[in-house]
């Protein structure tokens, strides 16, 4: 069985849990007797904790193998989703939200380091691309399907089947992935100065700062796509899981055609045209009237935001060699800190200036984000030119 393909249905497994829950918040909320505001703390409850384990699965992937870890997180994070199935209160649902998040953290940016370890620089584009587009993939299932899932047979259901994912992961990475690291004495010294040498490169920062305000602008959204689509009367649950799936399948054509794309614009360009593809996506969402061209914009933000993300990710793994799953791991803690902010803040802008205001925002904040990317991407390629 590929390598790259158990890495990325690992990925999947973890990206459907995550995106499963948000076309469900409405049907939460009204299961649960809460708020939407109260629902869509759901999303932060998952981020947060995943944003900060990576900072442990890094430094604990660096010396104890990247495999062994994901192997760990899987079936952790299939026992978070079991709670989250039989959670009888909102309280109960957030504490096993927080324990999910956690877990889930060592798998997705764990199986990138581990193919920044396997395969060169030139090969490396190619072999994420492979596993993202698994990734998307299970973004998109998550999106589509959830909806029609929960209105079908509860949202309890939807968790069911992503522990039954998360399970058959971990069978995988159990059965076909050898860990080839020597297991090394862990030292928090020793992992702290591999944090600091990361730091150490002037790209680190701007890289993180970029990626995070990227998290915050397009996911900080994501838990009020149902209340927009409620709004602007296209629908509830289902619409809102179409149009997350068809943000997607942009991913996926992205990633169908990252190697051309790469060719015509190089990275710094598809920093800059990722950022300004989906701010100018978000900014036409907030106000077409119609549901089918909504859907289709929300394609076409997926295949931005995918245009910048990939090349971010790119970097990454490359910013110190010698400590990839930290710097991988740092990169991730920054991305997973602004969807949980972002989230956190459009819960307080939504009552005050509507969904629509919201995406306005949002494709405001993406557009203007362009040029940093592209300046930041530039730097990285000078860095690494021999």
């Amino acid at each position: 069985m590929p390598f790259t393909f158990i890495l990325g249905f690992a990925g999947f497994a973890s990206a459907f849990s995550l995106r499963a829950v948000e076309p469900t918040l409405t049907l939460i909320a009204g299961d649960l007797q809460i708020s939407l505001q109260e629902a869509a703390l759901l999303s932060s409850a998952f981020a947060v904790p995943y944003a900060l384990s990576q900072l442990v699965f890094g430094m604990v992937g660096d010396a104890f193998g990247k495999v062994r870890v994901m192997r760990l997180t899987l079936t952790m994070m299939s026992i978070g989703l079991v709670a989250c199935a039989i959670a009888p209160t909102h309280g109960t649902l957030m504490a096993a939200r927080i324990f999910t998040g956690a877990w889930s953290g060592g798998i997705i940016p764990v199986s990138f380091a581990l193919v920044g370890d396997r395969f060169s620089y030139a090969d490396r584009p190619a072999a994420l691309g492979r596993i993202l587009m698994l990734v998307v993939f299970g973004q998109l299932a998550g999106a589509a399907i959830s909806g029609i899932i929960a209105t079908g047979f509860g949202w309890r259901a939807v968790f069911w089947l992503s522990t039954a994912l998360g399970l058959l992961a971990a069978v995988g990475l159990f059965g076909f992935v050898t860990e080839t690291a020597v297991r090394q004495r862990f030292s928090l010294s020793e992992a702290i100065d591999r944090y600091r040498s990361v730091l150490r490169n002037p790209i680190s920062t701007r890289l993180f700062t970029i990626v995070a305000i990227e998290g915050a602008f397009i996911f900080g959204c994501f838990p009020f796509v149902a209340a927009h689509m409620i709004e602007q009367n296209f629908g509830d649950a289902v619409e809102a899981g179409i149009a997350l799936g068809a943000f997607g399948v942009g991913g996926i054509l992205y990633t169908a055609l990252v190697t051309q794309v790469m060719r015509w614009l190089g990275l710094p360009g598809m920093s800059m045209g990722g950022a300004i593809v989906a701010g100018l996506s978000f900014l036409l969402i907030a106000e077409v009237p119609s549901l089918p061209v909504v859907i289709v914009l929300f394609a076409l933000s997926g295949f931005g935001f995918y245009m910048i993300h990939n090349t971010i990710q790119i970097m990454s793994t490359e910013l110190v060699p010698s400590a990839r799953g930290s710097g991988v791991s740092l990169y991730a803690t920054s991305f997973w800190c602004g969807q949980a902010a972002g989230a956190a803040l459009a819960a307080q802008a939504v009552p005050l200036i509507g969904t629509g205001g919201m995406f306005i925002g949002a494709g405001i904040g993406l557009f203007a984000l362009g040029w940093p990317a592209y300046v930041v991407a530039r730097s990285s390629l000078q860095q690494h030119q021999p």
